[in-house]
Formats: structure tokens, C-alpha cells, sequence
């Protein structure tokens, strides 16, 4: 790749609807007055409430029109998966999630709801209550998640000479738009322990750092963290290892059914990736946390700046550790 392409691909995504749908969370958060200082700690996966020794964790998921129209089923699964996902992502375990349901009839409510409880059964995590509406004029969709850790993984603890490792389930399919599943044909036994990984990663000190792969794909989300962490970030694509017959651009931007990128010392950076491969994830470092704001993109002796949090903000929750 020629340090033109390299540009060039910095600059398409950096341009991508789903990596700059991210900038509406800035406008939100001042609007409501929040920060990184915050109680709950926005920037993080979830909300962290600390409570008996350990956290109560809160998360919550909304779901864009034309995803939920296109596959309502698929859209009712997805509210409990990536629910689970952010509270996995903190360290946690999932104890419960409650569902907000507009829809015109009982009858378009219907694939919606069953994809909720699909997915609830199928991980284990009960549904036990929520909201609505079968008045509406159009489908829509949220859900919210409690959950509990013992030991956080945060957004906020990235530090320089960290490695960023990506673990992904490539043993999947894309099923619509840039969503990468490796769910749905997985027994239940296997989604539920291969979300456990991450709390045992959590309790067993071999990383403080990282967040799920969320609708910024791996760029996106390196962005997010390195912005909380106040950190730079390298993204070595040479390191990047995509399901096959999937081009880079696109894996960059992905939002995988299971993925997350951990920020880990060298030293453990071993032992995190032999535990996903324990359990058919793939899981390699990526790139390095650096000192700095920018993100930027490396092949070989070429690199191109992706972002910078410093001069344009992407979260804009006040800084690290604000």
C-alpha cells in the first residue's frame, strides 16, 4: 500500500457515516451538561456505579429506522447481543435487560419481540419488563442493560506502551450493512462463555483497558478509547488479519457481532491472546497506544493521520480523566 493509498483511506473513513455518527454523542452530552467527570463516567461502555466492594453497571442501546425496518428480527436480537457486549466490555456479567418497543400493531411488533426473546434465551440473560407501544407509526426499538463487575475494564486506562489487541469471532457472515454475526449459528453454551473471556480478563489484572467494537468499527472505537484515555493510538494494517474475502477498509469499519479491543502491557499481551484462541477468537495485537492524540494508520514505513482528539474532538467529554 502506497502512502497515497494510505491517505486515501484514512480520509474515507474518516469521512464514513458510521464513524462520524459518533459525533452526535458530543452533541447530547453538552446539552445534558455531562462530562467524563461525571457520575457513571460517560465515555465508557457503560455507567459505573460503585456498590458493595464491586460496580453496578448501566448500559443502553437505540436502533436506527432502517436497520429495525430491513430486519426486525435480527434488529430484536441485536438489543440484548450488543447490550451484553458493553457490559462484558467494562468486566461485567449481565444479570437482566428491559426492552422499549414502538410499533404499529401487535402483528409488525411481533418478529421485533421474538428476535428480543431469541437472543435472551439463547444467552442466558433474562428480559424482565420495559415499554410498549403498539400505537406508533413506524417500528422502533431500544434496550437497556444492568450488570454487575467485580474488576472494570474502562475506556479511561489506556496508557502508552500498551499494545491494542483486537479480538474478533471471524466465524460468521456479514448480514446487513457493515454488521459482521458469529451468533446465530453458535450454541448458546459458546456465546455465553466466550462473553465470560472478558470479566475473567478483568479479575485475573491482565488488562485494565479497552472497549466492545461498536458501530465506529475498529477505528472508530480505537478513536473513542484513545480520546477517553488520552492517548494516540497506531493502527498497524499490515497486523490486521480480516475474515477472508473481506476487504481491510471494510473490517475497519465493521461492527462485529463479538469484538473488542483490549489495551494490554506487552508482558500480558501473550496470555490475552491465548485465552480467545482457547476459544476459536481470533485475537492478535493491531497496533500500540502511544503518548499524544493522534490515531493514525501504519504500513510498513508509511503512516496517515486518521484523527486527532485533541484538535477535533470526537466524544468531547472534557479530557482524560476530567
Amino acid at each position: 500500500m502506497s502512502q497515497e493509498d494510505l491517505s486515501a483511506l484514512a480520509e474515507r473513513l474518516r469521512d464514513h457515516p458510521s464513524i462520524r455518527s459518533k459525533l452526535g454523542i458530543a452533541r447530547a452530552t453538552r446539552t445534558l451538561g455531562l462530562s467524563a467527570a461525571s457520575d457513571g463516567r460517560p465515555g465508557d461502555d457503560a455507567a459505573v456505579l460503585p456498590c458493595d466492594g464491586g460496580y453496578d453497571l448501566l448500559a443502553g442501546e437505540g436502533f436506527i429506522p432502517a436497520f429495525i425496518e430491513d430486519d426486525p428480527w435480527f434488529a430484536g436480537w441485536c438489543a440484548v447481543m450488543v447490550n451484553l457486549s458493553d457490559i462484558a466490555a467494562m468486566g461485567g456479567r449481565s444479570a437482566a435487560v428491559v426492552d422499549q418497543v414502538w410499533a404499529p400493531s401487535a402483528e409488525a411488533a411481533a418478529p421485533l419481540l421474538q428476535g428480543l426473546r431469541d437472543a435472551s434465551a439463547a444467552y442466558g440473560v433474562p428480559l424482565v419488563g420495559g415499554h410498549t407501544n403498539l400505537s406508533a407509526p413506524a417500528l422502533g426499538l431500544a434496550a437497556s442493560v444492568f450488570g454487575k463487575a467485580q474488576r472494570l475494564i474502562t475506556s479511561f486506562d489506556a496508557a502508552p506502551g500498551d499494545l491494542l489487541i483486537a479480538a474478533v469471532d471471524h466465524r460468521g457472515s456479514y448480514r446487513n450493512f457493515d454488521n459482521f454475526c458469529a451468533a446465530l449459528d453458535a450454541p448458546p453454551d459458546r456465546l455465553r462463555r466466550d462473553l465470560e473471556l472478558l470479566p475473567a480478563l478483568a479479575e485475573d489484572a491482565l488488562t485494565r483497558a479497552g472497549k466492545d467494537i461498536s458501530q465506529g468499527g475498529i477505528v472508530g472505537t480505537a478513536l473513542m478509547l484513545a480520546e477517553c484515555s488520552g492517548v494516540g493510538i497506531e493502527i498497524d494494517l499490515s497486523a490486521l488479519i480480516p475474515p477472508q474475502g473481506t476487504a481491510a477498509e471494510r473490517w475497519l469499519r465493521s461492527f462485529p457481532s463479538f469484538g473488542f479491543l483490549l489495551s494490554v502491557a506487552p508482558e500480558n499481551a501473550n496470555a490475552v491472546c491465548a485465552r480467545f484462541a482457547a476459544r476459536g477468537i481470533d485475537a492478535c495485537a493491531i497496533g500500540r497506544v502511544t503518548d499524544g492524540s493522534a490515531v493514525t494508520l501504519t504500513h510498513g514505513p508509511d503512516r496517515a493521520l486518521f484523527w486527532d482528539h485533541a484538535t477535533h474532538p470526537y466524544l468531547d467529554l472534557g479530557g482524560h480523566h476530567a
